[in-house]
């Protein structure tokens, strides 16, 4: 039984009471903190020094703004450069599909080109081939009618 949750949790107890002792508790552990803090040297000497605690009350109050700023201004840049790389890395996908697109449209270009160029030469070389024969026949006729002469 650590906590007065633990304590109270009875029926006919209201919750709305066990959360104001819960509060209750939390406040007392707070105000025994700051107990501890106005025991310190430094608040001791700012209590008996009241130009030295509106120094550092001012210091306090005035350094606020530009640390405030200054971490709004990292924050901010953080989010900026999240976002930035973010599209960065877009930009970069975009530039690399377009140079992929463009040497695989190079490639398939290239390939249809040659393709054509060796079927040409395919249709020459059996042309020539299919009527070879035929030309050797009529040179060996003519080679045996010479020789018949």
């Amino acid at each position: 039984m650590s906590s007065p949750r633990d304590f109270l949790c009875v029926p006919g107890v209201p919750e709305e009471a066990i959360s104001l002792l819960e509060d209750q508790k939390l406040n007392d552990k707070c105000l025994h903190q700051v107990a501890q803090v106005t025991k310190t040297r430094v608040v001791q000497h700012l209590s008996t020094h009241p130009f030295s605690a509106l120094t550092v009350m001012l210091f306090g109050a005035m350094a606020a703004l530009p640390v405030g700023l200054f971490i709004s201004f990292a924050l901010v840049t953080a989010l900026m450069l999240a976002i930035g790389f973010v599209f960065f890395e877009v930009f970069l996908l975009f530039a690399g599909g377009l140079t992929l697109l463009c040497v695989l449209s190079g490639l398939a270009l290239f390939s249809v080109v040659v393709s054509l160029i060796l079927s040409a030469f395919r249709v020459t070389i059996f042309n020539i081939l299919k009527y070879y024969p035929k030309q050797v026949e009529v040179r060996e006729k003519e080679s045996d009618s010479k020789l018949q002469d």
